[in-house]
This record gives structure tokens, C-alpha cells and sequence, in this order.
């Protein structure tokens, strides 16, 4: 059964490994990177206390499908981090250095909230259309709800990486109104402010993330009301929209709200 479902971006950053000096004790309120990745941690933190089976909503250059026994590193990102997808696993066998970011991310959120927590990962094509991508969500919640297992989903996707002259793909000036529309919809748990995300505009301002979103508003299509959304972190401090939060469909308890 679907229970809950967390939005986390995908910043390799999140790794503290990656920054090249530990965390803070406590977190540093000052340091735009342990605000975000305490966010992250807290999201995936409320899927660990509802359900100890997940399923990771991506975006890739293809479509693929990764089971629990999956095993990657972020050698490329700077620092040989191991990261697996399920109990175990980081001793199964070689990790792949290619694995998608957004699958890294999860296993290694994974790994912080609860190592005992099995996870299988979806990435979506970067450019399948948004019916497809809503479709993709709908079939999902109904394979979930077909189980009586607590089930969550973390979805990992970024906004547009064109927000300032030093995002990773410059300054677009069409980026900050829409960015601004979907931080809107992300809020709001509006479903239909999601499918209505421009394919070709996402494409144009590096919009990463516009399947999975679109993904995560037909996770929440069948039910009669948009979901109840707790978001915990919104902001763009490297000219990248992020966003963290935590969904679950209306009238359910245990939002927080």
C-alpha cells in the first residue's frame, strides 16, 4: 500500500565527502549546503518511519530499472563514496561508477536513515512526454496499492539550472518565472500545475527534474484531492531550483500539517 512519498533534489553536494571537510556538529544554519542536506535527511527520515520498502521516481538519458542489489559510487563526483540500494549490497560486488545521480543519491540517503531499508529505482527518458510521464506515476500507486506492505516513493529531481550567471547553464531569463510557477505547484500539491510543465521550456532552462515531477503528480491522480504537502526546504543557492518535501494524499493522517 502507497503510504507517503518525499521530494529530494539531486546535488552531489548532499555528500559531505564531496565538500571536502566534515559536517558541522549539529549543522551549520549559515551554510546553504547543510540547510539543504538536513532537509534532504529529514524527508527521507519521515519515508523510514512509514515504510521500509521504497521506490525511486528519476530522470536519466533512458529508461531504466534498478533493483535493490544495485551498487554505485560517486568516484566521479570527487570522492569514492559507496552507496547501495539495499541491505548488504555495498559488499555484493563492484560499484558502478556510472550509475545515475539520482539513483546515487538515493541509496545514499538510504544509507543515513536506514541501511535495513530496500529500495528499487525507476528513471524515467528525459524526454517523455508528460501524459506518458503521469501515466507512469498512476501505475505505480496502483502496483503499490496492490500490495498491503507500507510502500513510499522519493522522487529526486532538480529545477532549472539557468537561475543566475553561475548556474551550470548560465543566466535564462525565462527561468526565474518558471521556476517560480512550479516552486507554486510543488507547494500546493497542485497535480495539474505539474502536467502542465512545458517539455521543450524545461529542456531550454535545464528544468532536469520535469518527468519525475510530472511523475509525482500522477502518483496522486487518483484521488479526489490534490495531496497534502509538507515542504521543508525551497530555495536556488547555486542558481539551481531545489525542493524538499513531503507528500501524502489528502485526508490521510500523519502529514505534520
Amino acid at each position: 500500500m502507497f503510504s507517503i512519498a518525499a521530494l529530494v533534489p539531486s546535488p552531489p553536494m548532499l555528500v559531505p565527502e564531496l565538500c571536502g571537510r566534515p559536517p558541522a556538529p549539529g549543522g551549520d544554519p549559515d551554510d546553504p549546503v547543510a540547510v539543504l542536506r538536513a532537509a534532504a535527511l529529514a524527508a527521507a527520515g519521515a519515508l523510514a518511519a512509514a515504510a521500509d520498502r521504497w521506490t525511486v521516481l528519476g530522470v536519466g538519458a533512458r529508461a531504466e530499472n534498478f533493483d535493490p542489489g544495485t551498487v554505485g559510487t560517486f568516484r566521479g563526483f570527487g570522492a569514492d563514496v559507496v552507496v547501495g540500494l539495499g541491505p548488504g549490497t555495498r559488499a555484493a560486488g563492484p560499484a558502478d561508477a556510472q550509475l545515475p545521480l539520482p539513483v546515487l543519491v538515493a541509496g545514499w540517503l538510504r544509507e543515513q536513515v536506514s541501511p535495513a531499508i530496500s529500495v528499487r529505482a525507476r528513471l524515467l527518458a528525459d524526454d517523455t512526454a508528460p501524459a506518458q510521464c503521469v501515466r507512469a506515476g498512476a501505475v505505480l500507486r496502483a502496483e503499490l496499492d496492490a500490495d498491503p506492505v507500507p510502500h513510499a516513493v522519493l522522487v529526486v529531481a532538480d529545477g532549472a539550472a539557468t537561475l543566475t550567471v553561475g548556474a551550470p547553464g548560465y543566466l535564462d531569463e525565462r527561468a526565474a518565472p518558471a521556476q517560480a510557477a512550479l516552486d507554486t505547484a510543488l507547494r500546493a500539491g497542485s497535480r495539474a500545475g505539474l502536467a502542465a510543465l512545458d517539455p521543450e521550456l524545461s529542456a531550454q532552462l535545464l528544468l532536469d527534474g520535469r518527468a519525475a515531477y510530472q511523475a509525482l503528480g500522477g502518483l496522486f491522480a487518483a484521488d479526489p484531492a490534490d495531496p497534502l504537502v509538507r515542504t521543508l526546504y525551497q530555495g536556488a543557492p547555486f542558481g539551481v531550483g531545489y525542493d524538499v518535501s513531503v507528500w501524502q494524499p489528502n485526508g490521510q493522517e500523519g502529514t505534520g500539517q
